[in-house]
């Protein structure tokens, strides 16, 4: 682990050596230099791994020595050491990126963990994820035989989410471990969906969330206390996002994080106009047949979302002053932001981001953008940069610094699919891959989940003898007609309608600026 060269400089170097011995002993080369000019000709010389400075050299002192050194080493880490504990060396030393700060009498101890810290980290905490996740396996793999409630798959889920984005952000041989586990977990999951969805969406007592009752149980309690609120949605958003992002809003806002379960399909015409509407499919085609589009229309199946809002407050006869933004890139974020004052009259703003919808079709169409997000730790780290840098992240502060209350959540999430499933459908037959709609669809019943009475689950019916199937897992639909090119093009992309843990249980987070 070690064989890693060290830079020590002091004036009183001698005086050292029993730490020095110490540090050779445990495998360290220690090169030594009395001075600051000596220090930056030697670092130049041998790039050491790390270098550990005396603060109090005559001479050029060491913040001085550090400031040329960084310019020459800007990536080595460097551990400073000093008598001082005046609060402007602290400052000027943090503020040149220093690693470490410790103050004398220092024990050897103290200089071997800020030394493994800082160039041991990433192996001890590989090796610490791994030993982890090795006993946390069976547990997980007990626990997916044993849920028996949705709670019970959101906590599950939690826990793999967790465990993915550990050891995706350490160098361990477990990846493959844990996504046999996640696929494990998704097959058990689509067979509890199958056995209790049509319950589900005919409870209204159902003791979890779904996509209809999100406005009811979580908004309306909000806006009867008198806040201002800002719902905000982020179509395509799955739980490993929310976690890359949560430690950027956490700095503006306190959280309280929950998931819930998005109705099927598990695509935007479906569940969004769910949520808006505060209704099942089926209702909304029945009672608003003007603001729903079927499938096979050719104009936008998501235009109808304020007139929808609208519905939902007339029905429970309340009155809410509110606006609705859709932002489909950054000159529309900004133009919100320069009109944020706008907002600030009303009771509720809903403002919908698009991106990560956007970037898993630019995914599926350009290779370019396939190589960017390959993976799903890619795919994360995508969405981290996005939001950091997008006036998505700037609205946030301003509301924030407003004190408004914020509703985070999404519409459904996304699933990596890898497995073609043949079906055959006619020329109305919609074109989503992880679910179908038709009169005359044919597949194979085993692979799919059928619902041939779409009334009883909440579903409009296009026609007298539509069907609608589900792909589970990590399936996809593909029409015999060019199946390998279809194949080719499809495999390995981000898709959504279907079910599946990360399709279904999505976030729904509050956030309180703070």
């Amino acid at each position: 682990m070690n064989n890693k060269t060290i830079l020590w400089a002091d004036d009183e170097i001698d005086l050292l050596k029993p730490h020095i011995l110490f540090l050779k002993q445990k495998g360290y080369d220690v090169v030594t230099a009395n001075n600051g000019h000596d220090a930056i000709e030697i670092a130049g010389e041998i790039h050491p791994d790390l270098i550990i400075l005396d603060e109090n050299m005559p001479g050029l002192t060491g913040l001085e020595t550090l400031a040329r050194i960084k310019q020459i080493l800007p990536a080595t880490p460097v551990i400073m050491i000093t008598k001082s504990e005046e609060e402007n060396i602290m400052d000027q030393a943090v503020g040149n990126k220093i690693s470490d700060y410790l103050i004398k009498p220092v024990n050897p101890n103290q200089i071997l963990i800020s030394i493994k810290k800082h160039l041991h980290s990433a192996s001890l905490v590989s090796e610490k994820a791994t030993r982890d996740y090795r006993e946390e396996f069976s547990r997980i793999s007990s626990s997916i035989a044993l849920c028996e409630t949705v709670d019970d798959w959101m906590a599950l889920y939690r826990r793999l989410v967790f465990w993915e984005l550990e050891l995706s952000a350490t160098d361990t041989n477990m990846d493959e471990m844990l996504e046999m586990q996640k696929t494990e977990a998704d097959s058990e999951f689509y067979k509890f969906v199958k056995r209790n969805y049509e319950q589900w969406v005919n409870n209204p007592e159902r003791d979890f969330i779904m996509s209809p009752d999100i406005f009811k149980k979580r908004l309306f309690p909000l806006l009867d206390a008198g806040e201002k609120i800002f719902f905000i949605l982020i179509d395509n958003f799955r739980l490993d996002q929310w976690a890359v992002i949560k430690p950027l809003l956490s700095e503006l806002f306190t959280v309280d994080e929950e998931l819930y379960c998005s109705i099927l399909p598990t695509a935007t015409q479906y569940a969004r106009n769910a949520i808006f509407s505060g209704l099942m499919p089926e209702r909304i085609a029945a009672m608003f047949p003007d603001l729903w589009v079927d499938e096979d229309a050719e104009e936008g199946k998501n235009l109808n979302e304020s007139p929808l809002i609208s519905t939902h407050f007339e029905r429970y006869r309340r009155k809410c002053k509110f606006s609705y933004n859709k932002i489909n890139d950054s000159a529309a974020g900004e133009k919100l932001l320069r009109e944020f004052s706008n907002l600030e009259t009303n009771n509720l703003n809903v403002v919908v981001l698009n991106f990560i919808d956007m970037l898993s079709h630019a995914r599926t169409e350009s290779r370019m953008i396939r190589e960017l997000a390959q993976s799903n730790a890619a795919y994360r780290s995508i969405t981290e940069s996005w939001f950091r840098h997008s006036a998505a992240y700037d609205l946030f502060k301003a509301i924030a610094a407003k004190g408004y209350r914020v509703i985070l959540t999404t519409d459904h999430g996304t699933i990596r699919v890898t497995n073609p499933i043949k079906v055959v459908g006619d020329k109305n037959t919609n074109t989503a891959l992880r679910y179908k709609v038709g009169k005359s669809l044919t597949y194979n019943n085993r692979q799919v989940y059928e619902i041939k009475t779409p009334m009883r689950y909440g579903l409009p019916s296009p026609n007298v003898s539509s069907t609608y199937i589900f792909a589970g897992n990590r399936d996809f639909f593909a029409y015999p007609n060019n199946y390998n090119y279809y194949v080719q093009y499809y495999t390995d992309t981000f898709q959504h309608g279907g079910i599946s843990m990360e399709e279904m249980l999505v976030p729904l987070v509050t956030l309180k600026a703070k």
